[in-house]
């Protein structure tokens, strides 16, 4: 399984409303650490299953990184109960990724 796809239409329901904690990944096709992370986001949406995993396409999606105060790519961050609680700036590791969603 793949991580959803988040945009400004679905962004309201599946992140700020949603009972599970969310870990976003702000990503763009053309940059390489997030080529770098995305098979990673891909794996753990794959194997959590208290958490949601979700994936905002910077590039499409302008207006919610700029919400997010997004400088750099890829960026990650956990939502828990419609409030940031953990942000990361740059390409992790899977074992770090995992560790942002100990929330």
């Amino acid at each position: 399984m793949s991580a959803l796809v988040i945009t400004k239409d679905n962004f309201e329901q599946e992140v700020m409303k949603s009972d599970k904690p969310v870990l976003l990944d702000f990503w763009a096709p053309w940059c390489g650490p997030c080529k770098m992370v995305s098979p990673i986001v891909d794996e753990i949406a794959g194997e959590v299953t208290d958490s949601k995993v979700c994936k905002i396409n910077v590039d499409e999606q302008p207006e919610l990184a700029a919400n997010f105060r997004v400088m750099s790519i890829p960026t990650l961050a956990v939502i828990k109960d419609g409030k940031v609680v953990k942000t990361s700036v740059g390409a992790k590791p899977k074992a770090d990724i995992l560790k942002m969603l100990d929330v």
